[in-house]
């Protein structure tokens, strides 16, 4: 860790953005399901391109801190769903170990892929996320989620391992993955909640041991995790994931997802710009 260069009032203008952030973040992962990761990814992206960070590894240090700070707000985030019977814990234990490894997976390529890569995974799947759940139902594929433990395998692995390269905590794509199935919205966001925890771990552990030695990293950073970064963010999103689980129970249906799709379409349209930017 290093700890030169580190000015705290140079750096307090970001330190009060990152607080809003974690904010903001735990609202959303408490609402969506989401592990805030869809809003702290390009919120850091940007902030340190601000710090004249250099965006490969930017999007890195933005990843791994996001996955970091993941950690602690599904575990917030999904006792208070876990409370209010929205975890299906059937599912959660069908699917934790595949999501577990494919998180493994995802974080070990990322460590051998650039930043522009990242960021395009990030905007693409983002993009096609929100275009799905802008709609009234979104995508149906079946009635029903599949009853063999291969095919259920198979969406949760897909789902670690992007998860795990875009730095989010798996309700970007497990809650319309389960929505596709016709599965109610609101245990779709409550189970997603428990299975960003189950990303987030491998995932953070990974980009901490692949960014050891790495060059041009933010002060005070293991790997590719920023401790300031992360004990600015996580605090407010434990405080505010209650409060956004609170609100996905007494708002309607259809503005839960439009709102999921809202984030998502904004969150893409800015990193296509960033990224075009830099050709």
């Amino acid at each position: 860790m290093d700890l030169s260069g580190f000015d705290l009032m140079h750096y307090l203008p970001s330190m009060i953005l990152l607080l809003c952030t974690g904010a903001v973040a735990g609202l959303l992962a408490g609402m969506l399901g989401v592990g805030g990761g869809i809003v702290i990814v390009p919120v850091l992206f940007n902030l340190f391109g601000i710090l004249a960070l250099p965006d490969q590894s930017a999007m890195h240090v933005a990843v791994g801190t996001s996955l970091a700070t993941i950690v602690p707000t599904s575990i917030a985030s999904m006792r208070s769903h876990f409370k209010r019977g929205s975890v299906d814990m059937d599912l959660l234990k069908l699917w934790a170990i595949p999501v577990f490894v494919g998180s493994a997976l995802g974080a070990l390529i990322s460590a051998y892929v650039s930043g522009v890569v990242l960021s395009t995974v990030f905007a693409v799947i983002a993009t096609l996320v929100s275009l799905n759940m802008i709609s009234r139902d979104g995508l149906k594929v079946a009635d029903t989620l599949p009853t063999g433990k291969a095919a259920n395998g198979g969406l949760a692995f897909g789902i670690g391992t992007f998860s795990a390269m875009m730095g989010i905590g798996g309700g970007t794509l497990t809650v319309p993955t389960l929505s596709a199935f016709n599965y109610d919205i609101r245990k779709a966001v409550g189970t997603a909640s428990a299975i960003g925890l189950a990303i987030s771990i491998p995932g953070a552990i990974g980009f901490i041991w692949s960014g050891q030695g790495a060059a041009d990293l933010p002060p005070l950073s293991f790997g590719y995790v920023n401790l300031v970064g992360f004990l600015l963010i996580f605090p407010a999103t434990v405080l505010t994931a209650p409060i956004g689980a609170r609100i996905a129970h007494s708002i309607n249906r259809v503005w839960l997802r439009r709102c999921f799709a809202l984030f998502l379409g904004a969150t893409a349209i800015r990193m296509f710009l960033r990224l075009i930017e830099t050709l």
